[in-house]
């Protein structure tokens, strides 16, 4: 059978195949796990050696000369022999550098490669998580400065209300993001190495290796920690790092997600009302049925994922508040399956934001039409004030604003004509307003009072200094779309 058939005979995750880049999927792959792995032995060996132990730069060489050709096969017949997948690649390892086997591994344990990989690999993630944030944010901000002005309906639960702006609105996704990336780079920040604790956390092997010196098993956790390019570790530890770093991260995670599950529920209302619509390529086909079709496919998408992911951070939660005193093993299957999917997922959504965002469909006058289907009546209190003006009774004429809106809105609703409440008023010589002066009191501009200078100020105070700070993630591609 080809490897071709293979690969088609077996599950493969929809996360790879369809949706995350490659950037993120190589992340979270083996060459990257287990080449970590030997940098951290590495790592760990040339700290030891630095301190007083016998460990030789020949040895050390020997073990950096075989830091990415791993035998796969090999420590997969290892595994299955001893049942110990950090034992195997030691073994594996050991084969390779038969100078060096001896002391690989010294005095750590399991979860000194494990959970010091787990970390890295975070760490990284998030990395690319940020830039992609910031990439979308750059995308987002200047949406919001080009429709910044343009007026359209509020809605409050979804029923129409004051107006606002296009890019108003479209700045209160980005206020989110903005929210999303504080968090993430808050995260980045916080991250240490697990270090090197030993089996219950006390480093009692490394205080016996180091015959009782203290300072020297302190040195030991900064120098791997410089090493791999962090600047501390935890001081104190079980077996592992606490499983409440992995819930805060993917709470950072479900964070991003619950932004974006919220801007494609916008977008989709938006694309049901003909006003936004996400991109649809030339060739796009919408529904294998309606022909005539332009589904929000992406949208849905986002919302599909983001679902999962909010869902799948309640994983490294339960993870955390269910580990016993030093060590429980209950948390390895699923952190192997909810922090990597996690990543992927937002990956994901990210860049399909991100696409929507920069081929994203406006119509100014369906939205333009939708406000004056509604502006009339939204407009009375203005209307009520220039009567006054012209000699009215601010009283009596609420009454008879409040009578001609509930009829104008049964010739709507009722009867499927447009909204006559300006004739009614037109006709009611106690306004003494004619259809003319109405008018100049329907320029939807008057309604959407601060909204272009709200959004200015954001964008300048808030968002420019953000770009500028960042201007290198913004070199970073877009995520191709697969589906």
């Amino acid at each position: 059978m080809s490897d071709n058939m293979i690969s088609k005979s077996s599950y493969e995750s929809p996360l790879n195949s369809r949706y995350a880049s490659k950037e993120m999927q190589f992340i979270f792959s083996p060459d990257k796990k287990f080449t970590t792995w030997r940098k951290l032995w590495i790592a760990l060996a040339e700290s030891e050696k630095e301190l007083g132990l016998n460990i030789t730069d020949e040895q050390i060489d020997e073990l950096k000369s075989h830091i990415d050709d791993i035998d796969y096969e090999k420590a997969a017949e290892y595994e299955k022999m001893l049942r110990h997948d950090v034992m195997a690649h030691v073994h594996a390892y050991g084969d390779q550098c038969p100078k060096a086997k001896g002391i690989i591994h010294l005095g750590a344990t399991s979860c000194y490669v494990g959970d010091n990989t787990d970390i890295i690999i975070m760490r990284e993630a998030l990395e690319l998580i940020k830039k992609r944030l910031v990439v979308l944010i750059s995308k987002l901000s200047a949406f919001c400065s080009e429709y910044k002005a343009m007026p359209t309906l509020g809605f409050t639960h979804f029923q129409p209300a004051q107006l606002v702006t296009v890019g108003k609105r479209a700045s209160l996704w980005l206020q989110d993001i903005v929210f999303d990336l504080e968090e993430t780079e808050q995260v980045i920040s916080s991250l240490k190495l697990l270090g090197c604790k030993g089996t219950t956390g006390t480093q009692a092997s490394f205080y016996d290796l180091f015959e009782g010196d203290h300072e020297k098993c302190r040195e030991l956790d900064r120098r791997i920690s410089s090493k791999m390019g962090f600047e501390a570790s935890y001081y104190v530890s079980g077996q592992t790092y606490s499983r409440k770093v992995d819930s805060r991260v993917l709470n950072c995670l479900s964070s991003i997600a619950q932004s974006a599950h919220k801007f494609s529920n916008d977008i989709r209302l938006l694309q049901h009302l003909k006003e936004i619509e996400e991109p649809f390529e030339k060739n796009q086909i919408g529904s294998s049925a309606m022909a005539y079709k332009r589904n929000p496919m992406r949208s849905e998408r986002i919302a599909s994922l983001a679902r999962y992911v909010i869902a799948d951070s309640l994983n490294p939660a339960m993870t955390a508040s269910e580990q016993w005193f030093e060590r429980t093993l209950d948390d390895s299957a699923n952190k192997r399956i909810s922090v990597p999917e996690a990543f992927l997922a937002v990956d994901a959504i990210l860049g399909i934001y991100t696409n929507i965002v920069s081929n994203i469909v406006v119509y100014p006058k369906m939205i333009h039409m939708h406000i004056m289907n509604e502006l009339p009546f939204m407009a009375t209190e203005n209307i009520m004030m220039e009567a006054v003006k012209r000699g009215g009774d601010r009283q009596a004429l609420h009454e008879k604003i409040r009578v001609a809106s509930m009829e104008a809105g049964k010739t709507v609703k009722i009867e499927g004509k447009p909204n006559d409440l300006l004739d009614r008023i037109a006709d009611d010589p106690e306004f003494g307003l004619d259809r003319e002066s109405l008018d100049s009191l329907l320029d939807p501009k008057l309604y959407i009072g601060r909204c272009p200078e709200q959004v200015d100020t954001f964008l300048e105070e808030v968002v420019e200094p953000i770009l500028k700070s960042h201007q290198d993630d913004l070199s970073i591609e877009e995520v191709e779309l697969k589906v």
